[in-house]
């Protein structure tokens, strides 16, 4: 990346945003292993980030608790920004859990500090929100977050399923937060698993 010294003379706030907004750019080279809709490739996460702030303008009526679909896209945005530094991590991919949490905190100083304080404490709060998944926002932001990438393994014909020999009792386990948050979505992805195991695409429970 090009030095940004030409950022120096500007106003400090405007110097630190404009900083941040480009270093996030960086979010576009970070492949994820799910592939998009027509199997030409794998998703990068920005793109997975869009994807999800879509999910929830489309169905948010879907979820179990009243939601407010602004902040849950706001969450979903910046969700995987930490990302940038961290990695994507996948889901069966088997990486230690505290291990991946005590990278993505680190990126999470470091990327969100480059903002102004006022919206280091904003946009950390969102993500912090987001990571407890304790609040009916930040749990159907996490549904979405489970959900998409099932449906796009669905889509292709077993995407990451068959990379890792998933079988159905994982992907089960996996997302299981989707029924939770909103049991419609759980029944539209019980549907895709049941058609994946009868397609081969998903292991059947030994």
């Amino acid at each position: 990346m090009r030095s940004q010294d030409w950022l120096g003379g500007l106003d400090e706030r405007l110097r630190r945003q404009l900083g941040f907004l480009i270093e996030i750019d960086r979010l576009k080279t970070v492949l994820r292993g799910t592939r998009i809709a027509d199997e030409s490739r794998r998703e990068n996460t920005a793109e997975h980030s869009w994807h999800l702030a879509l999910f929830a303008l489309v169905l948010a009526e879907h979820a179990d608790d009243a939601v407010d679909t602004l902040r849950v896209v706001r969450m979903l945005l910046i969700h995987d920004i930490v990302e940038i530094d961290a990695g994507d991590t996948p889901v069966f991919g088997g990486t230690p859990a505290a291990e991946q949490a005590e990278r993505e905190q680190r990126a999470a100083d470091r990327l969100f500090g480059l903002l102004p304080d006022d919206q280091v404490d904003e946009f950390r709060s969102s993500w912090d929100e987001f990571e407890a998944a304790e609040t009916p926002d930040a749990r159907f932001a996490k549904a979405l977050d489970r959900l998409q990438p099932s449906l796009l393994n669905h889509v292709v014909g077993g995407g990451t399923w068959t990379d890792y020999g998933v079988d159905e009792a994982t992907e089960r386990a996996t997302t299981r937060r989707v029924a939770d948050a909103a049991p419609a979505l759980g029944d539209a992805l019980e549907a895709a698993i049941a058609d994946a195991v009868a397609n081969g695409w998903l292991r059947p429970n030994s």
